[in-house]
C-alpha cells in the first residue's frame, strides 16, 4: 500500500484509449473540430453580414455601375453620397424620419410607464381582483379585436391622421406585462417591506427601489416597444391618410416594396440618382438606428428575459 493511499480508499478505474488533453480542466478539443466550428460560423456570418454589405455598398454605387451589375453591387468602385444627399434634400424621408422617432420615443416611454405600472399592481399579493386582471391580460394575448373593430373604435374616438393613432392602440403588451410582473415578483420582499415600516409611500417605493434594480428587464422591455414601434407600418397604412405624417417604414414600403419611383418633386434635387441606390439608402436609414441602440442594450437581454420568466 502506497503512503498516498488511505485505507478503505477505492482507487479510480483506469481510463482506457486515449485520454483527452486538459486545459485549465477543460478537456481541449481536437484542432479538426475546432477548424470545423469556425468554418461554420465564418460561413453563417458570411450569410447574414452580406445582405448588408450589398445594400451599403448599392447605395454608394454610381449609375453606371448599377447599370452593369443589374441593380445589386457588393463593391463600389467610385463611391458617392449621391442618393443620400438626394433623399435629405427632399422632404419625403426626413418627415417620415421625423414622424418615426417621436412615435418611438415618445410610445416607448408612454408604454414603458403603463408595463410599469400594470405590472407591478399585479405583482402586489394583496390587490382586490388581481386574477381576474391577469386573466384578462392572458386572455388578450390569445385573442386579438381584430383590424375592422379595432378601426372603427380608432375612427370613433378621433384618432384618424394622428400620431396618437400609433402609439395607443398599441401602447400594452400582455407579454411584457407578464414578464414584467414576473421579474418584480422576484425581487426580494424584504426591501419592499424595510421601506415600509421606515414609512415610505408605494410611489417612493416603486420609484426609488423597485425602478433601480429592474434596470436589465426595463432595457429590455424599452427594446421589445422601440423595435416595434420603430418597425410597424401596417397601423399608419390603415389610419394615416396624409402623407406628411407616414412613418419611416410606410416611406419604406411605398418606395422600396412597391417600387414606386421617386422623382425630383420628392427628393428634391433636378438630377434623379438611380433608383435602387436610392431605394437602398431609404432601406439603410431605416436600418442604422436600431443598429446603434442594440448593441447598448443587448447585455441586458439574458439577465432581463430569463429573470423575469423564472416564476409566474
Amino acid at each position: 500500500m502506497s503512503a498516498t493511499t488511505q485505507p478503505g480508499a477505492v482507487s479510480p478505474p483506469p481510463v482506457r484509449g486515449r485520454t483527452r488533453r486538459l486545459r485549465h480542466g477543460v478537456p481541449v478539443e481536437p484542432i479538426g473540430l475546432r477548424l470545423l466550428k469556425g468554418l461554420a460560423l465564418l460561413v453563417l456570418c458570411a450569410v447574414v453580414v452580406l445582405p448588408f454589405v450589398g445594400v451599403l455598398a448599392t447605395s454608394l454605387a454610381g449609375r453606371e455601375q448599377i447599370a452593369q451589375s443589374g441593380g445589386l453591387v457588393l463593391w463600389p468602385s467610385q463611391p458617392t453620397l449621391e442618393a443620400y444627399r438626394s433623399i435629405f434634400a427632399g422632404g419625403v424621408v426626413t418627415q417620415a424620419l421625423q414622424v418615426s422617432l417621436v412615435v418611438t420615443i415618445g410610445g416607448t416611454l408612454l408604454s414603458l410607464a403603463a408595463t410599469c405600472l400594470v405590472a407591478y399592481a399585479l405583482a402586489q399579493r394583496e390587490l382586490f381582483g388581481k386574477k381576474v386582471i391577469l386573466m384578462i391580460f392572458l386572455i388578450s394575448m390569445l385573442f386579438s379585436p381584430g383590424m375592422i373593430p379595432t378601426y372603427l373604435t380608432v375612427r370613433q374616438v378621433g384618432l384618424l391622421d394622428s400620431l396618437w393613432a400609433l402609439i395607443l392602440p398599441t401602447m400594452v403588451s400582455a407579454f411584457n406585462v407578464v414578464v414584467m410582473r414576473a421579474f418584480f415578483m422576484n425581487l426580494p420582499s424584504e426591501l419592499t417591506e424595510s421601506a415600509q415600516i421606515d414609512g415610505a409611500s408605494e410611489f417612493r417605493v416603486f420609484t426609488r427601489i423597485v425602478l433601480p434594480l429592474s434596470k436589465a428587464v426595463l432595457a429590455v422591455i424599452g427594446l421589445f416597444y422601440a423595435v416595434g414601434y420603430w418597425n410597424a407600418f401596417f397601423n399608419a397604412l390603415l389610419y394615416i391618410n396624409d402623407a406628411t405624417k407616414w412613418p419611416m417604414q410606410l416611406v419604406l414600403r411605398t418606395y422600396v416594396v412597391n417600387d414606386v419611383q421617386m422623382g425630383s418633386a420628392e427628393l428634391g434635387s433636378e438630377v434623379v440618382p438611380p433608383q435602387p441606390a436610392i431605394q437602398m439608402a431609404i432601406l439603410v436609414i431605416s436600418i442604422v438606428p436600431i443598429l446603434i441602440i442594440y448593441p447598448f442594450l443587448q447585455k441586458h437581454f439574458a439577465k432581463g428575459v430569463l429573470t423575469g420568466a423564472v416564476k409566474g
